[in-house]
């Protein structure tokens, strides 16, 4: 059985080319490379390296060995990766979406739910759900795809609505239900972590432009400045700093958009096995639900 560590140096001997420069990567010294080098050789009992007085190169095996070495630790890594994710979905709930919208209400929630569960923040990608819960990276995967296949299963939350809110002069803010195509040609300022509801609204507004932050504090000290439409959603009422933000002085009003496309539908999506562990979150989060 060949040693993994030889399977490493290996590897980035491929990638940095010469013996200094892999010592270095690996914090060892040259002769402590040229011995696992030596060593490998014996194990795969082929010639791996072409060495020169001043100079040492891969062969053509060494290269395919090179590629295989890569490959074998990368599934090494996942395998371990799975491995801990796996023994971690069972001591706690790990949730994770790709909206912020369900994020603000589980954080509202938390107090209600068990002390086990963990909410994860971070932006995910909408075409990895199934990848996150089939590697265990998340017990359950908050999104807006109805996922049924032979391992993953779905439930429906509820609906997110969009709001738009703009300034109270005007003319579209005296309406009950404001249309996407009536908002064309507007500046928006728009945080960027949104989700598909980026995908929305450029798609929905193509002439409109959208003013991304990066910052949840910029964004707030922009609009709380300026006279930039912005928009929210029914979950909203949930964040703390939006409550604080609508509190402040400000000239704009929320405006229900009318289009079906500024409706998405949530679903909590997870694997078949975790049913019984998933079920009391995603009933709390069907309880709380706003209209």
């Amino acid at each position: 059985m060949i040693e993994t560590y030889l399977l490493e140096e290996l590897q980035i001997f491929a990638q940095k080319k010469t013996l200094a420069k892999t010592a270095a990567a690996l914090n060892v010294t040259q002769p402590t490379v040229t011995r696992g080098m030596q060593k490998l050789e014996d194990e795969f009992g082929v010639q791996l390296f072409n060495r020169q007085p001043n100079r040492i190169t891969l062969t053509e095996t060494g290269e395919l060995a090179a590629k295989e070495a890569g490959n074998l630790i990368s599934a090494m890594q996942t395998m371990t990766e799975n491995v801990r994710n796996f023994e971690q979905s069972h001591q706690r709930i790990k949730i994770g979406s790709i909206l912020p919208g369900p994020l603000i209400l589980l954080r509202y929630l938390h107090s209600q739910l068990k002390s086990q569960v963990e909410v994860h923040d971070q932006e995910l990608l909408q075409n990895k759900v199934p990848d996150f819960l089939t590697t265990h990276a998340y017990t359950l995967m908050i999104s807006d795809q109805n996922i049924q296949t032979k391992k993953i299963a779905s439930q429906y939350i509820g609906t997110e609505k969009l709001s738009v809110n703009l300034d109270q002069f005007m003319y579209h803010a005296n309406q009950s239900e404001v249309s996407f195509a009536e908002l064309k040609d507007l500046s928006f300022i728009v945080l960027s972590a949104i989700g598909p509801w980026r995908t929305i609204i450029q798609n929905e507004i193509p002439d409109a432009k959208f003013l991304y932050q990066a910052q949840r504090d910029a964004f707030t000290e922009i609009t709380k400045y300026s006279d930039f439409p912005y928009f929210s959603s029914n979950l909203s009422k949930y964040d703390p700093q939006f409550i604080q933000q609508t509190q402040e002085p400000d000239n704009r009003v929320p405006i229900q958009l009318s289009d079906p496309s500024a409706h998405m539908k949530v679903f909590a999506n997870f694997l078949k096995p975790q049913f019984e562990r998933v079920q009391p979150v995603i009933k709390t989060m069907k309880q709380n639900w706003p209209e």
